[in-house]
């Protein structure tokens, strides 16, 4: 268990953000490289595409369209996680082409080829790998992972420290060197810094 999380903390830690990719308003982490990223930190993970009885690694709904699964095993863990098959404006790709209306016009969506399957299944793997903690937080909306545990001081007048970045005597970049921040006191800095502009 132990095992287990180191692995997850290992995971949920590695910054990811270098290596995602942005199309419309979803932000990607290839697959191969969340993998590769896995496989280094824990050598025997597995993961399974998951086939139905009818040997075919997908479900089809003629209403709702395709879904793919995928299970992905770590130290004994194991995962399971689906994900639909979708168009570049992430509309559900069906078998065949259908129109829909947007407040600007109407638009298209083409049926799902083995190309959008297999795309969407590896997409579907990276997912899983996040419910390893790997990239979790692109889920989540957010630019970077947590930190590790503290390595720098905590600041010790928090009030000095906006004060001296409102008046331009301080950085949050030297803030972000030099101590260690959570979440919510970088959030505070970044309002202070947008009023001062």
């Amino acid at each position: 268990m132990s095992d287990l999380i180191d692995v997850i903390k290992n995971l949920q830690h590695l910054n990811v953000s270098d290596k995602v990719e942005k199309k419309q308003n979803l932000s990607y982490l290839s697959w191969t490289y969340a993998w590769d990223k896995v496989l280094t930190n824990c050598p025997k993970a597995t993961y399974e595409v998951v086939k139905q009885e009818n040997g075919l690694p997908y479900v089809y709904d003629p209403n709702t369209g395709y879904m793919v699964f995928t299970k992905v095993t770590i130290e004994g863990l194991t995962h399971e996680m689906w994900l639909f098959v979708m168009d570049g404006a992430n509309k559900a790709m069906k078998s065949e082409p259908y129109t829909y209306k947007t407040k600007y016009a109407e638009k298209t969506c083409e049926a799902a080829s083995m190309f959008d399957i297999n795309k969407t299944i590896m997409r579907c793997l990276v997912k899983n790998l996040a419910m390893f903690g790997l990239g979790l937080y692109i889920y989540a909306g957010e630019d970077l992972p947590e930190e590790l545990p503290p390595e720098k001081p905590t600041v010790s007048n928090w009030g000095g420290l906006l004060k001296a970045i409102a008046e331009g005597t301080a950085t949050k970049e030297k803030a972000l060197n030099k101590y260690t921040l959570t979440k919510e006191e970088i959030e505070k800095i970044n309002k202070v810094e947008l009023i001062k502009k």
